[in-house]
């Protein structure tokens, strides 16, 4: 059995931030619909650029 429910309510609630922050700083529709995407997201460039920076 897998319980991760602690890790996916830290993820849905930084989601809920970035989506927020994303979507205020959005001056139309389409720079909502891309904030969101952006929330989606962001978890994996913050991933990416610690490997890389972990790695130097």
């Amino acid at each position: 059995m897998n319980n991760n429910g602690a890790t996916g309510g830290v993820y849905f609630m930084a989601f809920i931030g970035a989506a927020v922050y994303f979507v205020q700083q959005a001056h139309s529709f389409w720079g909502g619909a891309l904030g969101i995407l952006k929330a989606l997201a962001w978890p994996a460039f913050l991933v990416y650029q610690a490997l890389l920076r972990l790695q130097a």
